[in-house]
């Protein structure tokens, strides 16, 4: 369960967010332009978060966290992203695995994995995306068979966040494959990298720099003390609990990505010129600006009100729906603005809003379909308000 009594105090939460900014500012802003288009992975700027205890920042304290509420959090992500959002997929992948074992795990399984998740030790993310299997989970096919003491996992997983460069990932497979409804068979196994499964780095438009694999499992065994929580059959519950905060981390980056989209184009429309005055004082671009700043604002406070209620303990799914669906869309519709106002300068590799384009797509598509986010508001609203 979530943690209230961490909640994040302001003089704490000040002080946490000085130190994000000038680590961006002094370690990832100069380097993320060259860093993405070479689509090289940061292993300095990992290192360096992990130095900065960020690979626990949700983490409780006593188990070698930061305990940080999600509501700092999100605001820490909102930074991370408005600078390069790559970054931010290095820890929230990361956290949503940590997020499971510390919500669904044994106490035995948290004193063992927390620390050195929080630490930066092991490092990962969930495997639950399959080739012919996206959005709608009960449909995966990777299997896992228990013999004597370990589990021997069968299949392949797709768009995994962190599986070439990390060392652990949470692997949603099917331990009964013959029960129905299908997520009754399903259970969520820890494999470590030494484990024997193969990564394959993807080639994507966007969200260059982080790795993204495609993995197979072919006869990998795992202890059987790594199904988390101890009990088969609980692996889609445990996982869909973690991407609640999924949700809020992606709505946020989308909240960040809108952001830098607004900032770069507000600082451009008042130094280009055309027909003798900055452009900002052309009816057109004016009415563009303030399109993209509202779309900011709203953005985050959906997600700040996201946040307080993971916080509270609350079931969120609708919430993180609201906060995820509109901040990511105003992250595609503020790309699209940005690379208009800025022109030919926005098409040119050499400037950020191109990356901005080719980013913002994702966040409409990863942790669920932007499609899926409407179908799980609407039929939260219908229970929240019975006729």
């Amino acid at each position: 369960m979530p943690h209230p009594e961490n909640i994040t105090s302001a003089e704490d939460e000040a002080l946490i967010l000085d130190s994000i900014d000038q680590f961006l500012e002094r370690d990832v802003r100069p380097y993320a332009h060259d860093l993405e288009a070479a689509d090289e992975y940061p292993q300095d700027i990992a290192d360096k978060l992990a130095a900065l205890g960020m690979m626990g920042a949700t983490i409780a304290p006593e188990y070698g966290g930061l305990g940080l509420s999600a509501v700092t959090y999100a605001k820490i992500v909102e930074r991370v992203s408005a600078v390069w959002m790559s970054v931010s997929g290095l820890f929230n992948a990361h956290l949503i695995m940590a997020q499971t074992v510390e919500r669904a795990g044994t106490e035995e399984q948290k004193q063992k994995w927390l620390p050195r998740f929080a630490s930066g030790e092991l490092f990962g993310g969930i495997a639950l995306t399959e080739p012919d299997c996206g959005t709608d989970l009960q449909g995966i096919r990777t299997k896992a068979t228990l013999d004597g003491d370990d589990y021997v996992i069968d299949g392949n997983k797709m768009w995994i966040t962190n599986s070439v460069n990390g060392n652990i990932l949470a692997v949603l497979v099917k331990t009964d494959p013959n029960t129905d409804p299908p997520h009754k068979g399903m259970s969520l196994i820890l494999a470590e990298r030494d484990s024997g499964y193969e990564a394959l780095k993807l080639e994507k438009l966007g969200y260059k720099g982080i790795d993204t694999g495609e993995l197979r499992f072919d006869g990998v065994r795992v202890p059987a003390e790594n199904l988390i929580g101890g009990e088969e059959g609980r692996g889609l519950q445990q996982i869909l609990s973690g991407l609640e905060l999924g949700r809020i981390n992606v709505a946020a980056r989308g909240a960040g990505l809108a952001r830098a989209c607004l900032e770069e184009s507000l600082a451009y429309a008042q130094s280009r010129e055309t027909f003798g005055k900055p452009i900002a004082q052309h009816q057109s671009i004016q009415i563009k600006l303030a399109d993209m700043a509202t779309r900011v604002e709203a953005a985050r406070l959906l997600v700040d009100q996201a946040a307080h209620a993971y916080d509270t303990g609350q079931r969120c799914d609708l919430e993180a729906g609201m906060a995820k669906l509109f901040a990511t869309e105003a992250a595609v519709e503020n790309s699209m603005e940005a690379m208009r106002i800025h022109g030919a300068y926005g098409y040119s590799k050499e400037f950020n809003i191109e990356r901005y384009y080719r980013d913002a797509p994702l966040l409409a598509i990863g942790e669920g379909t932007n499609e899926l986010q409407r179908i799980i508001i609407a039929r939260q609203l219908v229970e929240r308000n019975p006729v």
